[in-house]
């Protein structure tokens, strides 16, 4: 893992997460990309150079709130952007050779029944870019026990656990698969290949309703100190996921959670 992109708002755990994004970065001996994305939607004849103020008080912002952390012996590299949140960090994050985006949970909103936000719902949903979702004032610590929670082991996208490997080699973690049977089971979902074979330590079975479902019922027997789940058209989040707010009565996690890319 080698470059991490941090898209940062104006919640106040910005700064906590950017020290989180820091210490995490450092692990990797990863380079950093701190980024604000902005739009600006103007009337006709407007004599303000709208654009200009926003990008200033952008970068002020970004300033500002590398100064207040501790960067150790990370290269952060602060940028602000102009266009669509998705299209912009997902154009980034190509150019960047991104690896890994770190999400805060709720960049704007103040609800407190709120998980995920609007901005980092739409992160997570919209893009394809291996994520990490870190709780808000979570503090760094090395990864020693991984749950991985999947209805169907099949891979067929290259390099689709990279993230997933990364974190697990990096720390030595012990990794544990859940295969959750759900009514969309196929056959042969649970044949496991061979590159995830090697790579987990447990494999236990369970039948559910829904994948998170498995992951509540056997969270307590694991107690790992991170989750990880892939995205799909009916996946994890499939329900939570019908708009980008996600409400914490459908899903909270106390722990970070690692979202892969379709494996399929």
């Amino acid at each position: 893992m080698k470059n991490i992109l941090v898209p940062v708002g104006s919640s106040k755990n910005a700064q906590s997460h950017l020290q989180y994004a820091i210490d995490f970065a450092e692990a990797f001996g990863a380079k950093l990309f701190v980024v604000q994305v902005y739009n600006v939607y103007t009337k006709a004849g407007t004599m303000i150079r709208v654009d200009d103020i926003i990008e200033r008080e952008s970068k002020a912002f970004l300033k500002d709130l590398i100064s207040n952390v501790d960067t150790k012996n990370v290269e952060v590299v602060a940028k602000t952007l102009k266009g669509k949140l998705v299209d912009t960090l997902e154009l980034a994050s190509k150019k960047a050779e991104i690896d890994l985006i770190m999400i805060e949970p709720r960049t704007n909103s103040i609800r407190d029944e709120v998980f995920l936000g609007k901005t980092s719902g739409k992160i997570i949903k919209q893009t394809q870019i291996p994520a990490l979702i870190v709780p808000e004032g979570y503090t760094f610590k090395p990864f020693s026990n991984i749950l991985m929670a999947v209805k169907s082991a099949i891979i067929k996208k290259k390099n689709a656990l990279d993230p997933l490997l990364s974190v697990k080699n990096n720390f030595k973690a012990a990794t544990n698969l859940l295969l959750v049977k759900t009514p969309y089971y196929k056959e042969g979902d649970f044949n496991v290949e061979t590159g995830l074979l090697e790579s987990v330590d447990n494999i236990t079975k369970t039948e559910n309703a829904t994948t998170f479902q498995g992951v509540l019922q056997h969270l307590g027997a694991f107690n790992p100190d991170i989750l990880c789940v892939v995205r799909r058209k009916r996946g994890f989040f499939t329900k939570k996921w019908e708009k980008n707010v996600i409400l914490k009565k459908d899903f909270s996690s106390r722990i970070p959670v690692l979202v892969l890319r379709g494996l399929k």
